[in-house]
């Protein structure tokens, strides 16, 4: 059974759960995958719980208070994949880009694989795009701030991300949206950014917040998002990463 560790955001968890569904149909119910989806919404948020530097844990808390938001939300995500792992859940997946921030420490601690959801997305991008391509990286201030993504790409591509104006008033406004359930509304605010990214001669451009996809194909077809040339969607990315170490 895939563990599904959820609730950064609810849509986003739903959102993976349908693309895996979708991704595997069955001819009859028992053909579907096995999944668990625990919608751990009361975990603390994950980027203002990151007023941190990148590294080791014991060189990036740069203090008391840092520390111990970090601690309240590496408790909780670890709370969540104790209960899918006693559920019986063969590995953990963990919708939510910024969560991976966390990631080092919940896999010393949980003694269950869990799926890297930003390492899945460069390994996927290898396939599609040659070396010292243009990519660029819409995501949380979290996520860029603590380079969950950098840390792979860097070495093999060039990562844009938007200036601070358009993060504030397009991407951040539109992963709100997203949570509060203005799926229309954040459609049209996130459409700056892209065409910034665009205009940067990006090649490809990661969705790496998993409220993105959503406010991005909002309203279209399922076939339009698998065959996108310019989007890579990490939800998708994952639940196909999901389904091939579910059926080994």
């Amino acid at each position: 059974m895939i563990g599904i560790l959820g609730g950064m955001g609810t849509q986003a968890g739903l959102d993976f759960c349908n693309k895996l569904a979708i991704l595997n149909r069955g001819k009859i119910d028992q053909e579907y995958p096995l999944f668990l989806l625990y919608n751990k919404a009361n975990i603390p948020g994950r980027p203002e719980s990151i007023g941190v530097q990148t590294g080791s844990l014991s060189n990036r808390l740069i203090n008391k208070k840092s520390k111990k938001k970090y601690l309240l939300v590496l408790k909780s995500l670890l709370e969540g994949c104790q209960l899918l792992k006693k559920s019986k859940s063969k590995f953990i997946v963990i919708p939510c880009n910024t969560a991976h921030y966390w990631y080092d420490d919940l896999k010393k601690k949980i003694k269950l694989p869990i799926i890297n959801m930003p390492k899945e997305v460069f390994k996927h991008t290898l396939k599609k795009c040659k070396k010292n391509s243009t990519i660029g990286l819409l995501a949380t201030e979290g996520t860029l701030r603590t380079g969950v993504y950098n840390k792979f790409f860097d070495k093999k591509y060039n990562l844009i991300i938007p200036n601070p104006l358009l993060q504030k008033k397009s991407v951040n406004k539109a992963i709100k949206l997203v949570k509060m359930g203005d799926v229309k509304t954040a459609n049209k605010i996130i459409k700056p950014a892209i065409n910034f990214l665009i205009k940067q001669k990006c090649k490809k451009i990661i969705l790496g917040c998993t409220e993105l996809p959503i406010a991005i194909f909002a309203f279209k077809s399922f076939k339009k998002i698998k065959t996108s040339k310019i989007f890579l969607d990490p939800n998708l990315i994952l639940a196909h990463a999901a389904m091939k170490k579910y059926k080994k």
